[in-house]
């Protein structure tokens, strides 16, 4: 019987892992990707999933190093791997810029009629445009605003662009190698307002929902679908979702927490084209219901 995300007695039994955080990746991780371990189908007669986005869509090596991971490393036991391939290509520290510039190339490279994409993208959009340890940022809003620049940290010319743009971009690519896109908005951070956990509605979640509206993407609105399960399970009990403070690095419990959120914005959509490759396990998952207005 298909039952309401609850994971309350999961975060229970999780430890509180020690305060820390891992160092994110500096930008040489991003021009060597070398440095990375690089996920690949594992069964190339299979249509694959490709997931792309920040640390909160995959931490690191993706190995749980520091206790940290993201919800692209839990999302493949809601899949059956016998009908697709779940290849999760998301790079802690990257934007929408500069994952498009620096990784969306080889991931797109892979990409095949029948495939589909999911982004996330927003953690670092809003870092400096220019500066000389990220030039990661991007112009707010899904305007065609463009900004020339001598990029201080890869010493080449750079005409960056706004955050939707960077999306519209990966839409149009995808689609045109006949891909399905789709845009996730950002998770929330542990953040707190009125008793409520924080949503996003006025920047990056926002925005990733008119990308999604303007190109007739389906849209996973994980940060409300989110917000919504922290506000049932309470500011204490979400604390060990998260490695430190107000995130927004994830522990196991709150990596898990995630990616069930996911497939219930999947099946939340009016159709939803990866139903059919799902396992037993999302069985256990009811689909979102974002009917009702969210708590001011």
């Amino acid at each position: 019987m298909k039952t309401p995300l609850n994971f309350a007695a999961a975060v229970l039994i999780f430890a509180v892992l020690p305060a820390g955080v891992l160092a994110q990746p500096a930008a040489s991780d991003i021009i060597r990707p070398d440095r990375h371990s690089v996920a690949m189908p594992a069964n190339p007669a299979l249509p694959s999933l490709f997931l792309i986005g920040d640390s909160t869509v995959r931490n690191g090596q993706g190995n749980g190093g520091g206790g940290q991971w993201g919800w692209g490393d839990c999302l493949a036991p809601f899949f059956d791997t016998n009908k697709i391939n779940v290849v999760n290509r998301a790079l802690g520290g990257t934007s929408s810029r500069t994952f498009y510039r620096d990784r969306w190339p080889a991931v797109l490279a892979m990409v095949r009629p029948g495939d589909f994409v999911i982004m996330q993208f927003g953690h670092n959009d809003g870092s400096a445009v220019n500066d000389a340890t990220r030039a990661r940022g991007t112009i707010k809003g899904v305007g065609d605003q463009t900004q020339a620049i001598t990029n201080l940290v890869t010493k080449q010319a750079e005409v960056v662009h706004s955050f939707g743009w960077y999306e519209k971009q990966i839409i149009a690519e995808a689609r045109a190698k006949g891909a399905t896109p789709m845009v996730c908005s950002l998770i929330p951070r542990n953040s707190w307002k009125n008793g409520h956990a924080a949503r996003n509605k006025n920047d990056y979640a926002g925005w990733a929902g008119e990308i999604a509206k303007s190109e007739n993407a389906p849209f996973l609105d994980i940060n409300e679908i989110i917000a919504r399960q922290y506000d049932r399970l309470g500011q204490e009990n979400v604390r060990p979702l998260f490695i430190v403070g107000a995130g927004p690095h994830t522990s196991r419990a709150g990596a898990e927490t995630n990616a069930a959120c996911v497939v219930a914005a999947l099946k939340g959509l009016k159709e939803n084209p990866l139903a059919k490759f799902f396992s037993p396990k999302a069985d256990t998952v009811a689909p979102a219901d974002l009917s009702q207005p969210a708590p001011e």
